[in-house]
């Protein structure tokens, strides 16, 4: 795997059934829901944009993001996983770049937001190595951090 052969392709019918077979640790379902969850929320909520990560040829994760501001007057990354297989190499770090850049150039996005669980802790140091910030922002048990654009 080379951080350059990582790339974002749009979930269509030749690739999201490969999409739902992918899977985190067992420590961190408590987490995530499936990505077969996440792959039906956005077929009734259209504004919500599903991605998976490929290392070349090979799919190794899946992102998905809002395409309209929400809460904070952010643009909402929904879903960040990479399978179990492929972790602790870089490549959530690299997708998540890429997500985020596209995000810039196609929404013109100016905030963008993530909420996840405060015991996960990889999940915490990915934001973070991102340049998420935490404004104290709690939604239930989740908490936020934001991620402001300087232009």
């Amino acid at each position: 795997m080379s951080i350059s052969t990582i790339s974002l392709k749009q979930l269509d019918a030749e690739n999201w059934y490969t999409c739902c077979e992918l899977k985190v640790a067992e420590e961190q379902k408590q987490f995530m829901e499936p990505n077969a969850v996440s792959i039906v929320q956005s077929k009734f909520e259209p504004t919500l944009k599903p991605l998976a990560i490929y290392d070349g040829d090979t799919m190794v994760g899946f992102l998905m993001y809002n395409s309209v501001p929400e809460e904070l007057d952010a643009y909402w990354i929904y879903r960040i996983m990479i399978d179990k297989q492929f972790q602790y190499k870089g490549i959530g770090k690299t997708a998540s770049s890429l997500m985020i850049d596209h995000m810039v150039s196609s929404l013109q996005a100016q905030k963008i937001a993530v909420g996840y669980h405060p015991a996960n802790q990889g999940a915490h140091s990915l934001y973070a190595s991102l340049g998420f910030v935490d404004e104290g922002v709690r939604f239930g048990k989740e908490m936020s951090v934001v991620k402001t654009i300087i232009r």
